[in-house]
């Protein structure tokens, strides 16, 4: 094994263990929003805690794409493993989008007010710290192994540092000036990022050759 070639796997290793921290943060995320924003009645904790989910998932299969690599399989059976992986995300991102358009339409039409959940605020709070550095560590070794995917993940992590701004200020409207609408009104504007990203993902799944010598 020639230098380089060594070399591109220690960074392929420490890019599946940045996606690997990210897979247990997202989960950690998953559990406290969503037991925060079902207990509290917010749809946009439950909303972001749905694409925490979806997040989760991407951290997983990215680190079966990483670990494929790693291994030295074939660029053949790495397309395939990134078919698989954009395909599963497509359909992910899709169920969430509706579930989300949902939630927070019932909560629009009802005039369901949230309460105020200090574990969901706390999360969110820390998720502003905490995605930066896994969207940084994503994009370093991404940039490192000329993998476009792990730079497209870093991407995603960005927008979801997005989407935890927009949540706060829902809840802080809520909580302070007494704006009911304003958390399922957060909760909708992650709509169509969601429903974007199963787009994309679907497209890049359909454009994914495995027959292709070109390691995308």
């Amino acid at each position: 094994m020639s230098d380089s070639t060594h070399e591109r796997i220690e960074q392929i290793r420490k890019g599946r263990y940045i996606e690997t921290a990210s897979l247990v943060y997202n989960l950690i995320e998953v559990v406290v929003s969503l037991t925060a924003g079902f207990a509290t009645g917010s749809s946009a904790l439950i909303s972001w805690g749905v694409d925490s989910i979806v997040e989760s998932n991407s951290a997983a299969f990215m680190i079966w794409r990483l670990r494929g690599e790693e291994k030295g399989i074939s660029r053949c059976n790495v397309l395939k493993r990134k078919k698989v992986t954009l395909s599963v995300l497509s359909a992910a991102f899709a169920i969430a989008a509706l579930f989300i358009l949902y939630e927070a339409m019932s909560k629009l039409i009802r005039g369901e007010t949230a309460s105020m959940s200090w574990w969901g605020v706390g999360i969110l709070l820390v998720s502003l710290v905490i995605n930066p550095l896994l969207g940084w560590g994503k994009y370093h070794y991404g940039k490192k192994t000329g993998s476009p995917t792990l730079k497209y993940d870093a991407i995603d992590t960005m927008i979801c540092e997005y989407q935890t701004v927009v949540v706060l200020i829902g809840l802080a409207f809520v909580q302070w000036q007494g704006w009911w609408w304003a958390d399922p009104v957060a909760a909708l504007l992650i709509v169509p990022y969601v429903a974007w990203e199963a787009f994309n993902a679907g497209r890049e799944a359909w454009a994914v050759d495995p027959s292709n010598e070109q390691l995308e």
